[in-house]
């Protein structure tokens, strides 16, 4: 049976298909994130917050892309003068203890990486860097509508229609196999101004020129 997956971070990474170009097999799709995003979190987190010198990386340890954003964003924290935490958490147990723990020193930052948990589990993660005045970076819009300062990432009706164009080639002969995965190409930058104000920060001009949607 053919499937056209969407909302996954790295297929080849997470092995469903061994290349973007030539995904072979049954199945094709499109991607949502890339570990490489990772960096422009941490850009966009230094330009809000540039008191920051710590940054916790939050997500499920299990998900299949964990380790490469961690690569990712370990290879340039220094050059933003950062040091990373990987707080890789499972349930709200761990994400409280995790959150609580890294906020016991100052200057830190949250980084919240996606996966089916964070998502699930958006308003504790919110509550928490509300609690603790951790400025945070989120990766869906979702985030930032409901209380967390800042998103950076695609839009998910977005993929949704483009995942619907390949669905129709697909019931119209066209191979799996031979349709290439389709990148994210449409990112939204969504900052919420209230927050940004409860936490004392100031939006740069020139962030606030690239904003998609200020959220007041």
């Amino acid at each position: 049976m053919p499937v056209v997956f969407l909302q996954v971070a790295d297929p080849v990474g997470a092995g469903i298909v061994p290349s973007l170009a030539r995904p072979g097999g049954n199945l094709t799709g499109l991607t949502s994130f890339e570990p490489q995003m990772a960096g422009k979190w941490l850009e966009l987190l230094k330009e809000i917050a540039p008191r920051v010198t710590r940054v916790a990386l939050v997500q499920n340890p299990a998900h299949p892309t964990w380790g490469e954003f961690n690569r990712q964003i370990g290879s340039i924290a220094s050059s933003f003068g950062v040091r990373v935490t990987p707080a890789g958490v499972r349930d709200l147990r761990e994400l409280d203890h995790a959150i609580q723990e890294f906020a016991r020193e100052p200057d830190g930052g949250m980084i919240v990486l996606p996966d089916a948990f964070t998502s699930t589990h958006a308003a504790p993660l919110i509550a928490l860097a509300e609690r603790f005045r951790l400025p945070a970076v989120y990766p869906i819009r979702m985030f930032a509508v409901g209380g967390g300062l800042m998103a950076y990432g695609n839009d998910p009706l977005y993929a949704f229609r483009r995942a619907a164009s390949y669905v129709d080639r697909v019931l119209k002969g066209a191979k799996p196999a031979e349709l290439p995965v389709e990148a994210a190409d449409k990112f939204d930058l969504v900052v919420n101004l209230k927050t940004a104000k409860a936490l004392g920060l100031d939006v740069p001009l020139p962030l606030l020129m690239r904003i998609n949607e200020a959220i007041e």
